[in-house]
């Protein structure tokens, strides 16, 4: 999914299902439109366009940004992984408040 905003590309995101769960990964918004809610869109439409029981993403540890983003949308913590000595993935997880 692209997000435009006067006439320009400034964000998307991708997602897929398995299962029950939606997979979202790669969000992007451009540096020039962050922190003006555009993330915010990009995340619920892909929460409105997927039925998923669950879903699920994952950021780097030092991402606070994201972090931050996502906790506030409802997304909590299940899982820290350890990818080198320099940087852990976070999982987080939502459920599906509409089923």
């Amino acid at each position: 999914m692209v997000l435009n905003y006067d006439g320009k590309i400034i964000g998307s995101v991708r997602a897929f299902e398995k299962g029950e769960t939606c997979y979202i990964g790669r969000l992007i918004v451009h540096a020039d439109y962050q922190n003006q809610g555009f993330g915010t869109k990009l995340l619920n439409r892909i929460e409105n366009i997927f039925n998923s029981k669950r879903f699920e993403l994952f950021t780097g540890h030092r991402s606070e940004k994201n972090l931050y983003l996502y906790q506030k949308l409802g997304y909590k913590i299940f899982k820290s992984e350890k990818i080198t000595d320099s940087l852990s993935f976070i999982y987080l997880k939502k459920n599906n408040k509409k089923l």
